[in-house]
């Protein structure tokens, strides 16, 4: 089993932006596209980051995955909608892991 850490840090003041886009959009996208989010936390110590796992069952999982959601109509049509005003991403960090054979979940 693989995980994928995904930490965006936005741009100042889109903050609230994101959330919207994934609360009302990219979640539903995932799961339509069988991309499953195992937990998701947004920062609380000020800074303008969200963090999010997904689970996967290998990489060429997790690259096909991705492929289908970048070439999404649907996606691209509310990634376009939202960044009307500007992006919203300044920065994506991708952290690849798997569980610790020592750690019981």
């Amino acid at each position: 089993m693989l995980h994928e850490l995904r930490i965006y840090t936005m741009y100042p003041g889109r903050l609230d932006a994101i959330e919207q886009r994934f609360s009302q959009h990219t979640l539903g996208i995932f799961e339509r596209l069988g991309m499953k989010v195992t937990d998701f936390w947004i920062d609380q110590t000020g800074l303008p980051k969200l963090y999010y796992v997904m689970e996967y069952a290998d990489m060429e999982e997790r690259q096909r995955q991705w492929n289908a959601f970048r070439t999404d109509p649907e996606w691209n049509e509310i990634k376009r909608k939202s960044e009307e005003s500007g992006p919203i991403v300044e920065k994506l960090e991708e952290i690849f892991m798997t569980r610790a054979p020592y750690f019981k979940a």
